[in-house]
Order: structure tokens, then C-alpha cells, then sequence
């Protein structure tokens, strides 16, 4: 499971939960993921695409996503995005994970790496089935 230093909350705010309404763990610093670019999959009033759910990346899903519309493959140096491979993990958009899903093409996800925040756009029964173990 990846740790990270949550110093940045702030004094006194509680802890972020996943979708199993534990802390939210890490999702990824290599790849750097989040809307933050913190690693962590967290949401704000800016994120207008809900950026909640820790993926793996899979073969199927970025082709998927490429012919979507959303290139995540293709390095893109000037915005410090390195274009995501097979195994990487990332920040996805939860209306773009439940397209995906409904597509045929969701990638696998870390549970303790969501967001509960997806919970409004993705049923927890269907972010189960598609689960994988954080580490």
C-alpha cells in the first residue's frame, strides 16, 4: 500500500476516506497522479472531472481512452505528463472509468486509492467487481 505524507490537509481537517470509508491511501507518485499532483486521487471545487479513481492501466482501457477522445498514451512534456503505459496507476475521471465500464474496458481499480467521492457517479458494487489489491 503506498503511504503518503498527508501534512498538507491542514490542522484539524480529518483524514480523506476511500470508497470503503477508510483513509484514502496513495495512488501513485511514479507516475505523479491526482488532480493535485499529489498521488493521491482527491477532488476539489476546481476538478470539474472528479478525478477519484485509482486505476491500473490496462492495454484495452487506453486504447479505449484514445479512441475516446482522452489520450493518455502520448507524452506530453510541457504539462509534465509522461504517457501512461500498461501497470501504471492513475487518477481517472469516475464518468470516464463508468464509461469505460459500460464500454467493455474498465480498468482494474484500487478500493483504499478511491475517492469516496465516486460513489456519486460509480456504485460501489461495480468498483468491487473490477477490484484489485492496493500495493
Amino acid at each position: 500500500m503506498i503511504d503518503f505524507d498527508r501534512s498538507d490537509r491542514g490542522p484539524g481537517r480529518p483524514p480523506e476516506r476511500n470508497v470503503l470509508g477508510s483513509p484514502l491511501v496513495g495512488c501513485s507518485r511514479d507516475p505523479l497522479t491526482g488532480f493535485f499532483r499529489d498521488g493521491c486521487c482527491r477532488t476539489g471545487p476546481d476538478d470539474a472531472g472528479v478525478h477519484t479513481v485509482c486505476a491500473v492501466m490496462t492495454k484495452e482501457f487506453l486504447e479505449f481512452t484514445v479512441r475516446a477522445g482522452n489520450d493518455l498514451v502520448t507524452p506530453q512534456p510541457q504539462w509534465g505528463f509522461p504517457g501512461l503505459v500498461v501497470g501504471d496507476r492513475w487518477c481517472l475521471c469516475a464518468a470516464r472509468w463508468l464509461e469505460a465500464a459500460q464500454a467493455g474496458s474498465p480498468p482494474p481499480v484500487v478500493l483504499e486509492a478511491t475517492h469516496e467521492k465516486t460513489l456519486a457517479i460509480v456504485p460501489l458494487e461495480l468498483l468491487r467487481k473490477h477490484a484489485v489489491q492496493a500495493g
